[in-house]
């Protein structure tokens, strides 16, 4: 099983992902497709229209059964977590914490 939440789709594009794919929402794909086809019609969308963002689920031999992969500008990121992957909706990329005097995180004095 593979689901495919794409933005600003080209309609040839859309057109393309429809042969495999039925499309229960405006630009979200749903369809099974064998390896070879799966790898080949993230390619050609790549190729095609390297500008539009894909969030791909795709079904994978993990503990979850599935596997996400992103593409091009999304607002979603899908990350992988103590071998769990989840979908993190903002992404901030932040300077780590410097101690101070009064470290009220764990309740006491440095």
């Amino acid at each position: 099983m593979t689901v495919i939440v794409a933005h600003d789709t080209p309609d040839a594009i859309r057109g393309m992902l429809k042969r495999w794919f039925i499309e229960p929402r405006p630009n979200v794909f749903v369809g099974t497709l064998n390896r070879r086809t799966h790898e080949k019609t993230i390619e050609y969308i790549k190729r095609n229209a390297a500008d539009i963002g894909l969030l791909i689920i795709s079904s994978f031999p993990n503990c979850q059964g599935y596997k996400i992969e992103t593409t091009g500008p999304t607002d979603r990121k899908g990350i992988e977590v103590a071998g769990l992957w989840m979908v993190a909706e903002r992404w901030e990329d932040t300077e780590p914490l410097q101690p101070t005097d009064t470290d009220t995180t764990i309740g006491r004095t440095a």
